[in-house]
């Protein structure tokens, strides 16, 4: 098994970011995990909306994700659990993200979920 490379966030690039949200996928799977409580495994994610997306293209797009630096992945049995670096890349790129979660809100037409309570993401 190949460990999991997650880059440094001096290495996190706005480009690399906005290439890994360019896929209307990604970006709701990575809404969907800025505003979880917890962290999440790739299965809750094998339908988006009303797709049902195959586990070798899941895999692809938290690749996408986690090498991009938007996301941790980390390994616990047979589940990878997923959560979202927003603290940190808010701390390199203020309002970066929360910018383009709305944008894509906005062009969809689909509104994004509420954060949890107390959480600014």
């Amino acid at each position: 098994m190949r460990p999991l490379t997650h880059p440094s966030i001096d290495d996190i690039t706005v480009e690399g970011i906005l290439h890994a949200l360019s896929d209307p996928v990604r970006v709701r799977i990575y809404t969907q995990l800025a505003c979880a409580e917890r962290a999440n495994s790739c299965s809750a994610f094998l339908q988006v909306e009303d797709r049902c997306i195959p586990k070798s293209t899941l895999s692809q797009h938290f690749r996408a994700l986690r090498e991009a630096g938007l996301i941790r992945s980390e390994r616990r049995g047979v589940e990878m659990l997923n959560t979202t670096r927003c603290d940190e890349i808010q701390q390199r790129f203020p309002g970066l993200l929360p910018a383009i979660m709305q944008a894509h809100a906005i062009q969809s037409g689909k509104p994004l979920p509420p954060a949890p309570e107390g959480d600014d993401k």
